[in-house]
């Protein structure tokens, strides 16, 4: 019986499987650089990761009975009052267009829980009558009459007073 593997195919083998055992060898030395350098330069620490932490597992509500949840949660809205008053919205602009194009369109572009629209000259005629001062002491504060209600600072606590004071004098310049 002979050797159905000839000379030739034999010696290929050979080679062959030389090959892929230094293919492998270098495959584990590459490996192994790799580990090495990985571990002589960690990866950066995001510095804000325990802030991330404790904000992922921070309760999502809280229970208030009695006085004193009652003055628990008397104190949070405070504090969330304060929080939203010391950020100053639209980046502090005191371009009336640019904040009514944000805010205030909302409600007296469609004329929303009683809103005088802009284009109405006739529902503004009134408002412009009682002042720019009287406006703009309901626009601060807030004004609930029969014509409609008006959130203090359109809704957004965050609004400062110039600020609410250059989309009053725009909203008169737009109605008068």
């Amino acid at each position: 019986m002979t050797n159905p593997v000839t000379q030739a195919d034999s010696v290929f083998l050979k080679r062959f499987a030389m090959l892929i055992g230094f293919l492998a060898l270098v495959a584990v030395l590459l490996i192994a650089l790799a580990l090495h350098i990985y571990g002589s330069h960690p990866p950066p620490q995001n510095p804000d990761k325990q802030k991330l932490t404790e904000q992922r597992i921070a309760p999502v509500g809280g229970v208030y009975a009695g006085d004193t949840g009652r003055a628990a949660m008397q104190a949070a809205q405070e504090a969330a009052a304060k929080a939203a008053a010391s950020q100053v919205a639209y980046g502090g602009t005191t371009d009336g267009k640019t904040i009514y194009g944000s805010l205030c369109h909302t409600c007296h572009d469609a004329g929303v829980a009683g809103a005088p629209k802009i284009s109405d000259k006739s529902a503004w005629a009134a408002r412009v009558a009682a002042g720019e001062d009287t406006l703009l002491k309901h626009a601060i504060e807030g004004f609930t009459g029969k014509a409609g209600v008006m959130p203090p600072k359109g809704g957004n606590p965050a609004l400062n007073d110039a600020q609410m004071k250059a989309v009053v004098e725009y909203i008169l310049s737009q109605v008068k």
